[in-house]
């Protein structure tokens, strides 16, 4: 037996332990007012820089468990949920109250939380890297069971003293454990946050710290994550727990302690009294329902199977504020808004609870529906006056069902249609209309004119119309400004293109006299070529009779001289 709360033993050391104590008080009969029962509560907030919360908790009556998540915006929400699921077992009423027992359970549930984690971010690849720390405390004969893994923390607070039960798994307390750093340097040292021991899919150890420690009345603990922790004192977190003895404020002032402390983390805290009943056997013992918190509160469901029992979401996180802020606040309460209903915690039940609010299910008999009797037997006959009654209003609830479906579906679809209707006749008004703000200058049978609109159309509906033709031929203009003509030039308005046909008037008028000129040009010139040929004939001519003038002549004198010789 351990009374000393930093006195912890390993898990075999402690069962053989808690073993002793409990055929010792076999042998000594305890009076039964003894026993010690569990009251708790949670609060967990995402806090003010995180886009998403991946703490989750869990606060029973024989359970109190938190978990830090790590691993990326989708992993550590993620873990920190299987491992709170595969934890909330222990919960239940059903297990044999068993200190050796109990404290085995412990261990084989937070190593098959490491398998489920690790085996999801194996067939997930978004999941890798995925990770968590556990930090959980069962009440179990009068007994603390306590299971660590991680720098999450456990305190325990007794007899006004303030001391951390569990240690982290943390490089800064390797460091503080090797005399490397001070606790005081650990607070500021830059690598505080790497953890070296957690759950997940890394290659580590992922085997959980198990000790076993005898329980007082009035003990107190306080579960937490590193977002609080790490910037809250013990001393500010002993005098928080010693001078609020209501659960709820209790949690509530130290969150919000943390966030104003400046932390950067989700932020958790679990708190939990270790009370002592006068009567074990009084039917009237109040009953606490499991609060769940953080990211295993998005999905209720599950763990209310897992526990047998109706869990809730664990209560949010109220912003203390000013003096001004909670004298409104009261006010406001004192004049209920109409949505309050959203503010109501959320509530799941098991499915057992759940099936039993009818009295019909669907078998496995087909259409066939099993009928409760009076007598509180089970008939699923159908030459049972019941059951074929039962069949009979089944088949006309479903019946209806698909006719209240079908008319749905048509519903839905006309809707849609005359939606789409709607869209595209508005988004078509809007386009003509926008449509008849613009001009442009094109082509009108053979002519240059002015169109309001632009040069398409949707759906074989034109989009412009001609307002003004002008007497410009456009096989006068050349090639390039006709295929211009061809597909549109838009101007933003008829200025503009009354500006542009003027301009190609004035355009077209200097090429045409600059083909007028060249025409010209070319004229005169064949008619000087023609008299310089001509001159230049008549000159070659005359030479060419001078010359023969002359050359008979000189065969006139030369055949004159050829006689005289002769005579």
């Amino acid at each position: 037996m351990i009374d000393d709360p930093q006195q912890t033993l390993p898990l075999q050391q402690a069962a053989q332990a808690a073993q002793t104590a409990q055929t010792q008080t076999a042998q000594v009969p305890q009076p039964s007012h003894n026993q010690l029962f569990l009251y708790s509560t949670t609060v967990s907030d995402v806090g003010t820089v995180r886009a998403n919360n991946q703490d989750s908790s869990f606060a029973g009556e024989h359970l109190v468990a938190i978990c830090d998540g790590m691993g990326g915006h989708a992993g550590g929400d993620t873990a920190s949920t299987i491992a709170i699921r595969s934890l909330a077992h222990i919960e239940r009423d059903d297990h044999e109250k068993d200190v050796s027992t109990i404290a085995t359970m412990m261990e084989t549930s937070v190593m098959a939380a490491h398998d489920a984690i690790v085996g999801k971010a194996r067939h997930e690849r978004k999941l890798s890297g995925m990770g968590t720390t556990v930090t959980a405390v069962a009440l179990v004969d009068d007994y603390w069971v306590l299971a660590h893994i991680g720098d999450s923390r456990a305190y325990l607070l007794r007899d006004g003293a303030l001391c951390q039960v569990s240690q982290d798994h943390s490089y800064v307390q390797h460091l503080i454990n090797t005399g490397r750093i001070t606790e005081q340097e650990a607070k500021n040292h830059p690598q505080r946050n790497v953890v070296m021991r957690v759950l997940g899919d890394f290659d580590i150890d992922p085997h959980p710290d198990i000790a076993v420690l005898k329980a007082h009345p009035a003990d107190r603990w306080l579960l937490c994550s590193d977002g609080l922790c790490g910037v809250l004192e013990n001393s500010t977190i002993a005098e928080t727990m010693m001078s609020m003895s209501n659960l709820t404020d209790c949690a509530q002032h130290l969150v919000s302690m943390a966030l104003r402390a400046g932390s950067t983390d989700n932020v958790t805290a679990v708190i939990a009294d270790a009370t002592l009943a006068l009567d074990v056997h009084a039917f009237d013992l109040p009953h606490q329902t499991p609060l769940v918190g953080g990211a295993a509160s998005s999905s209720l469901e599950p763990i209310a199977d897992i526990v047998n029992e109706s869990v809730a979401a664990a209560p949010a996180l109220r912003d203390e504020g000013s003096p001004a802020q909670r004298a409104a606040a009261l006010m406001q309460s004192a004049n209920p808004r109409k949505d309050d209903e959203e503010d109501k915690p959320k509530l799941a039940h098991p499915s057992a609870a759940r099936e039993e609010e009818s009295t019909l299910s669907t078998p496995d008999t087909g259409e066939i529906p099993i009928v409760q009797k009076a007598d509180g037997a089970l008939s699923s006959d159908p030459n049972d006056p019941q059951v074929a009654k039962a069949i009979e209003v089944k088949q006309e609830k479903d019946r209806k069902t698909a006719h209240k479906h079908k008319r749905n579906v048509r519903i839905i679809v006309l809707i849609a249609v005359l939606a789409l209707l709607l869209v595209g006749g508005g988004a078509g008004y809007a386009t003509y209309r926008w449509s008849q703000t613009r001009y442009y200058v094109g082509d009108a049978d053979g002519k240059v004119a002015i169109f309001q609109g632009v040069p398409t159309n949707i759906f074989g509906i034109k989009l412009s119309h001609e307002v003004e033709r002008t007497s410009l031929n456009t096989s006068d203009l050349p090639q390039t400004w006709r295929d211009e003509l061809g597909e549109g030039i838009t101007r933003d308005n008829i200025e503009e293109a009354r500006a542009h046909v003027k301009y190609l008037q004035n355009e077209n008028r200097k090429l045409q006299k600059s083909k007028d000129s060249d025409t010209t040009g070319s004229t005169k010139d064949s008619s000087s070529s023609s008299k310089s040929t001509t001159g230049t004939k008549s000159t070659s001519d005359s030479k060419s009779t001078t010359k023969d003038s002359k050359d008979t002549k000189t065969s006139s004198s030369n055949d004159s001289g050829k006689s005289e010789d002769q005579s």
